[in-house]
């Protein structure tokens, strides 16, 4: 009988993007982290404190940390310091950490029946970004000495916002686990899932046209409110990414060298464990390219022989996961090793391109709602909609050049892994199509500004034409071909009145027509017009409709 494989230490780290919406609709900046900067019974987040305060408390694991990313990377994850004027224009970091610190546990059930699986919660954090409506809630877990089997199944059935169906002869939702619970420091239970709740999920979609979350997930973003849902809360949220939470996973396992190539695929691609090691979850012809898709093998060898030989990074862009021998030193420490760089380094590297990926998506709902309540015929309509177009030029203008990487560091580990998880994410493709929606709704914006300069173009010219009636009338009483210079004031005053107030009124009318106006003196220009259109076209002038 095969030795079991068995897991020494687990981490996985789910990173979870939803869109905050508008705290006001007019401002064009939003600060959602101010509403949870401090703590109360009802809101059990603080900000975290800046790891580069106190030079005396700063480790060696943060300078490694700082110089494995370019500068442009550091500024926007750390901010610069304020001892020199020339760091005044970036400033601090555009992030902002919120934690909290009463969910110390995790006791999830997988199956109905099993024992429960006691996880330790590392960090509960979210992650704010100046000027992009985006919070990232990451939460770390950890587990000692698990079959490799129930860690798999564990990494795909954890990490669920809501089910994606219900099993037929238990009722249990689809794909998720049977029970979670979070626990605090004495062990009391805080939140407990209620994936098995059909009418709940059901009814919300029916009333909504959106899914609702998990009850102990809902807890877990509290004081935060989902938008659709009944209860009060200033900072509401809306759902990004489907039901399943990107993540990543460590894996110090007793035998690296055990693991099967159906392992490392269900491992990379998110799935379940598969029973016997030999069996594939997908066709020959899918996998055939796998290792070149999916692995990361620049330290990786089979026959093991050299430092962090037995390291592997399996990366698909909602997964990041690596495998390693518990053994070796190098991959297990967690100050200089793999498992250092995978809890910060590594972290942020899949943080940056899931942020940039929530970013797009967030942009691409904005404009989707900002066209969806366009009304040309609507004045008002029309100012929201130059309002919020602008708005979001202006947001995507700071987002370019604040956040948009392609490449975050020359390290080859950590370069090669992002352009891994950036071509798995598609992330060129959705800013390209981002970028061309926007420059579509400014060149709309520019036709319908050319437009009205054009329509008070032909406006002006026409009362100007027909203006010059009343100009060529002063200008005759202005020739003194009368000499009224004797006359009494009453006199001269009322011949001014004759002339002003016809001029006046012809000036109005022909404002008001002067669209019709514009067609007419169209049709008198025109060579090849018949006079009967020319007359059709003068009567439309005048009563709005074809002449005889």
């Amino acid at each position: 009988m095969a030795q079991e494989k068995r897991v020494k230490h687990l981490r996985q780290t789910l990173l979870w993007p939803v869109y905050l919406l508008p705290l006001d609709e007019n401002a064009p900046l939003q600060d959602h982290w101010e509403h949870l900067a401090t703590p109360s019974p009802d809101n059990p987040w603080s900000e975290v404190d800046d790891e580069f305060g106190d030079p005396s408390e700063f480790q060696a694991r943060h300078y490694n940390e700082f110089v494995t990313f370019l500068p442009p990377v550091q500024r926007f994850l750390y901010g610069q310091g304020l001892g020199r004027s020339v760091t005044k224009v970036y400033g601090e970091s555009p992030i902002r950490v919120m934690r909290r610190h009463d969910v110390r546990r995790a006791r999830v059930t997988l199956a109905e029946g099993d024992v429960p699986i006691e996880l330790g919660v590392v960090h509960v954090d979210l992650y704010f970004f100046f000027d992009i409506d985006i919070a990232l809630l990451t939460l770390e877990v950890c587990a000692d000495d698990l079959p490799l089997d129930t860690a798999q199944n564990l990494l795909f059935r954890f990490g669920r916002a809501y089910p994606a169906y219900w099993e037929q002869d238990s009722g249990r939702g689809g794909h998720c686990p049977w029970k979670v619970e979070w626990l605090d420091a004495d062990g009391q239970v805080l939140a407990t899932s209620d994936y098995e709740n059909r009418e709940k999920y059901l009814s919300f979609v029916c009333r909504h046209r959106a899914p609702t979350t998990a009850s102990h997930w809902e807890f877990l973003m509290s004081p935060l409110v989902l938008h659709h849902a009944d209860k009060k809360g200033l900072v509401r949220y809306r759902q990004l990414e489907y039901y399943r939470m990107p993540y990543m996973a460590y894996l110090a396992l007793d035998r690296a060298d055990t693991l099967a190539r159906s392992d490392s695929i269900r491992l990379a691609l998110g799935n379940e464990a598969g029973g016997e090691a030999a069996t594939l979850p997908y066709s020959d012809n899918y996998l055939a390219d796998f290792e070149q898709r999916y692995c990361y093998d620049r330290n990786f060898s089979a026959g093991g022989g050299q430092k962090a030989a037995s390291v592997r990074f399996l990366a698909s862009g909602d997964t990041l996961v690596v495998t390693g021998d518990a053994a070796d030193e190098f991959y297990a420490c967690a100050q200089t090793g793999i498992l250092a760089r995978f809890r910060h380094q590594h972290f942020l590297m899949f943080m940056i391109a899931h942020f940039q990926k929530a970013a797009l998506h967030m942009f691409s709902d904005r404009l989707v709602g900002a066209v969806s309540r366009l009304d040309i015929t609507n004045p008002k309509a029309n100012r929201v909609f130059r309002r919020d177009i602008r708005n979001a030029h202006e947001n995507f203008l700071r987002f370019a050049h604040r956040y948009w990487f392609h490449h975050i560091s020359h390290q080859a580990q950590v370069h090669e892994l992002f352009e891994k998880t950036r071509g798995h994410l598609r992330l060129d493709d959705l800013y390209s199509e981002v970028r061309e929606e926007l420059q579509d709704m400014g060149s709309f914006l520019d036709v319908e500004a050319m437009r009205k300069q054009n329509e008070t173009v032909v406006r002006l010219t026409v009362v100007t034409t027909f203006g010059l009636v009343g100009t060529v009338t002063t200008g005759f009483i202005g020739m003194n071909l009368f000499d009224w210079t004797q006359q009494p004031t009453l006199w001269r005053v009322l011949s001014f009145l004759a002339v002003f107030l016809p001029t006046f009124f012809l000036t109005l009318y022909t404002v008001v027509k002067s669209r019709r106006l514009s067609d007419f003196l169209d049709s008198l220009s025109d060579e090849t017009v018949t006079w009967g259109r020319r007359w059709r076209a003068l009567m439309r002038v005048w009563f709005g409709t074809p002449g005889p």
